[in-house]
């Protein structure tokens, strides 16, 4: 369940609300509630804004700095909507070495976005990670948890065709 990047906060969405309240009953009382809750918030909502940790905090009795710093921390959270397809450039040292910022470059041309964004159709956030355990197929570009190996930046721009185009058939 994600919403696009003009909705409103899920605190304002009573669907959304309940989602996040129903969330905290089950496993606030769970050890370790705080990473259990903030990972099925995560999974159910696609990201955990700053008004949700405060709400977070709020209702786990921790402070909203604990909240904000795991959020912050694990790459997996996110605070902002991600596209409908996550395109992940693998920046490991192999990676990086074989090409990697010359594929970011590319796409950054190609969708005219940086990594971090997602187009204004709400079809594709571009993100960096670190390395992805391929190396041997550097460099890496991971879309929707597929691999894609020793991507040159030629072929970037088919790959990103192939998945805007599974949409309009979609």
């Amino acid at each position: 369940m994600t919403l696009t990047p003009n909705q409103l906060d899920p605190l304002d969405n009573p669907r959304m609300r309940q989602v996040i309240d129903s969330t905290i009953s089950e496993y606030g009382d769970q050890n370790g509630a705080l990473m259990v809750v903030l990972n099925h918030l995560q999974e159910r909502i696609g990201f955990i804004t700053k008004p949700m940790q405060a709400y977070v905090a709020e209702k786990l009795n921790v402070p909203v700095s604990k909240v904000h710093g795991v959020v912050s921390f694990y790459s997996f959270f996110t605070t902002e909507p991600r596209g409908k397809h996550l395109v992940k450039f693998c920046i490991g040292t192999a990676c990086y070495v074989g090409g990697a910022s010359q594929l970011i470059d590319k796409a950054k041309q190609v969708l005219g976005i940086e990594p971090g964004q997602t187009t204004s159709d709400g079809l594709i956030t571009l993100e960096v990670c670190r390395c992805v355990g391929a190396c041997s197929q550097a460099p890496v570009v991971v879309i929707d948890e597929v691999n894609h190996g020793r991507v040159k930046p030629s072929q970037f721009a088919r790959i990103l065709t192939e998945v805007q185009k599974s949409e309009v058939v979609a």
